[in-house]
């Protein structure tokens, strides 16, 4: 979906017989905005169907799946994959934690590769899994195992961000441990915007260390208070213009809307956030 802006916008550059008509047209009518489900986690927990059908209503066309538990929100793959296609969704990633890694990742990957998965990520490192430079590089190792995996499935491993990545362990960024020691084939990384912003880092910075190895991105802002709260995309001080414009640089292929904490219904928080997108930022991509 796209504003009644960006429609009249494309409409006039086609009439005047633009030579630039096709691209600026097709950037904005196939490039998909998603959002990451663990937004809308409390809804989903009274009713998953429902809440992804209200996702699609809003004009979401792709979700980013978290919680896999040897099931989909409670849904085997078959039965989620038919509720993503009666709603006009597609699911082309979704959140693991290193216990999944561990434990029945065969059966993670088969069941990804079964609801159409082309992305599989770590979303996150407990304490206790992340206390010196050593856990990063044996977490680096099992990335590569993983990533292996999923790659002879058909898949895309990656590993998603949050500040701790960015605060130095000696002279050394972990981040850069995770990317240094992991296969670029096998690991890409899905940056979470506002984590990285938060913990001092520039996202172009970032792009420009690692070209085209930024796969996914996690869109959400950041409130002009000193406590740099979560805010709806376009309410907050990242200044997403410049990063959805080197969007080449750093590779992407899909980016999520999430808000991790809403002031009021997380619905009313993601039909914000995409409504400034589609009005604001996809021309860009």
């Amino acid at each position: 979906m796209i504003s009644r802006r960006e429609y009249l916008r494309q409409l006039a550059i086609l009439a005047a017989g633009s030579t630039l008509a096709p691209k600026a047209f097709a950037s904005a009518k196939d490039r998909k905005i998603g959002v990451q489900l663990y937004t809308i986690r409390g809804e989903i927990a009274k009713d998953a169907m429902g809440s992804i059908r209200k996702v699609a209503q809003l004009g979401f066309q792709e979700v980013e799946n978290f919680g896999y538990n040897g099931k989909f929100f409670g849904m085997d793959a078959k039965a989620y994959r038919n509720l993503l296609s009666e709603t006009g969704l597609s699911a082309p990633s979704g959140h693991y934690l290193l216990n999944n890694l561990r434990n029945g990742w065969d059966k993670a990957v088969e069941d990804a590769a079964a609801i159409g998965q082309q992305y599989m990520v770590l979303a996150f490192l407990m304490p206790n899994e992340r206390k010196t430079a050593d856990d990063y590089k044996k977490v680096a190792e099992l990335l590569n195992q993983a990533g292996e995996t999923c790659r002879k499935a058909g898949i895309q491993l990656a590993y998603h961000n949050h500040d701790f990545e960015f605060q130095p362990i000696g002279d050394t960024l972990p981040f850069d441990i995770l990317m240094g020691q992991t296969e670029p084939s096998l690991v890409q990384a899905e940056l979470d915007l506002y984590w990285a912003v938060k913990a001092n880092q520039q996202p172009l910075d970032i792009f420009r260390k690692y070209p085209k190895r930024i796969s996914l991105w996690h869109v959400k802002d950041m409130d002009n208070t000193e406590k740099k709260n979560f805010t709806e995309v376009g309410s907050g001080t990242i200044d997403f213009t410049s990063i959805f414009k080197a969007h080449h640089l750093s590779g992407m292929k899909h980016f999520f809307v999430e808000q991790d904490v809403c002031p009021g219904s997380p619905f009313d928080s993601i039909a914000k956030s995409i409504a400034h997108i589609q009005g604001n930022l996809l021309k860009y991509v």
